[in-house]
């Protein structure tokens, strides 16, 4: 079993600054690749302090990737409809060089509505433009020369420099968070998933990565190849009150902000969002009870912690956790207990 970090940030100016977020999570990266890490990710978001902090996973995963000398870095996710795919094609072949072909590359569709606002993008086009950017992205890397006449880019006679390091290209991974037709367009394809459990119930998470594995080997890609990634909140402390104690007020910080962020989803509907709505109704009123209840977070001891682990595994077959462990304004002693329990105590109950 393989396990990431994932660095989503989601806390106020009264909790620390950009700044000090950013120095927090180079140490922390830094430390996840001496402890044995496979991967560290970060989103693209803007305009709120939920994960609008980072609107250039490139720039933060630059910084990791000149600190550290084996991990993974991976866009959790770019979005095309928000970039050029051209320019985004060479900045992300740009970033492989940098880490010596360690980059792996996650793409999205974005869900906030603000977003597309002031981007002056429609929602209704968000899957269309997804696909045409992946698609000029992908034959930018592999071919020498790329002519392109689609429904929002043309060009003629492209030769993207740099190349990427990895050949055919980096690794490929779709976020998917609602709709089965993601997972099942990114098994068709060949890509990697990642998943969000805490963003929908468990049983429909299950269901969509079963579909999409399911569209894998329809497809006719090696069966047990795909991979899939799980974001989770994780709050590690060696007695079961004091995580619990410890993880409210951030689990309420991230609630508070993300709630902030979607609002105006209430008086906005897409019709390639159709099942949005209830689902940013529902984690507005998640609580770590109900995360705990519903097993859509790692909080407790270590020893919790697996079993926590072992439970999703059961449900998603073999995944890669790529744990939150500095939301909601967590300080760097928290963040940095958690992450050497993690690698300490559960990491070996996992592995092999």
């Amino acid at each position: 079993m393989k396990f990431g970090l994932n660095f989503f940030p989601s806390f106020r100016p009264s909790d620390y600054s950009t700044a000090e977020y950013f120095a927090q999570c180079l140490r922390l990266a830094e430390r996840a690749d001496q402890l044995g890490f496979n991967s560290v990710k970060t989103v693209e978001h803007y305009f709120f302090d939920y994960g609008g902090h980072s609107p250039n996973p490139i720039v933060f995963l630059s910084a990791v990737a000149a600190r550290t000398t084996r991990i993974r870095p991976i866009t959790g996710a770019v979005i095309p409809a928000f970039n050029h795919p051209v320019k985004l094609a060479a900045e992300l072949a740009l970033l492989d060089n940098l880490s010596n072909g360690r980059l792996d590359v996650g793409f999205g569709r974005a869900f906030i509505p603000r977003e597309f606002e002031v981007f002056g993008v429609s929602m209704d086009e968000s899957r269309a433009r997804f696909e045409e950017g992946i698609d000029i992205v992908t034959r930018l890397w592999t071919e020498e020369r790329v002519s392109y006449a689609g429904k929002f880019h043309q060009f003629r006679d492209v030769h993207l420099k740099p190349r990427p390091v990895q050949k055919p290209h980096p690794p490929i991974w779709v976020a998917s968070v609602a709709s089965v037709e993601s997972f099942v367009w990114a098994g068709r394809r060949g890509y990697n998933v990642m998943v969000v459990p805490y963003a929908g119930s468990m049983a429909k998470v299950r269901d969509m990565v079963r579909a999409y594995r399911e569209a894998w080997r329809e497809a006719g890609h090696a069966p047990g190849a795909e991979q899939v990634q799980s974001s989770l909140h994780c709050y590690i402390a060696e007695t079961h009150r004091e995580a619990i104690e410890g993880a409210r007020p951030r689990v309420e910080r991230y609630i508070e902000v993300f709630g902030e962020a979607v609002g105006s989803w209430a008086s906005h509907e897409a019709t390639q969002y159709a099942s949005y709505g209830k689902m940013v109704e529902s984690i507005a009123r998640t609580t770590i009870e109900s995360m705990l209840r519903d097993r859509q977070a790692l909080i407790g001891t270590p020893e919790e912690v697996v079993e926590q682990l072992r439970y999703h595994r059961e449900v998603f077959g073999e995944f890669e956790p790529s744990i939150q462990i500095n939301f909601g304004g967590i300080g760097h002693a928290e963040a940095s207990r958690t992450l050497e329990l993690f690698a300490s105590r559960v990491m070996p109950k996992l592995q092999g």
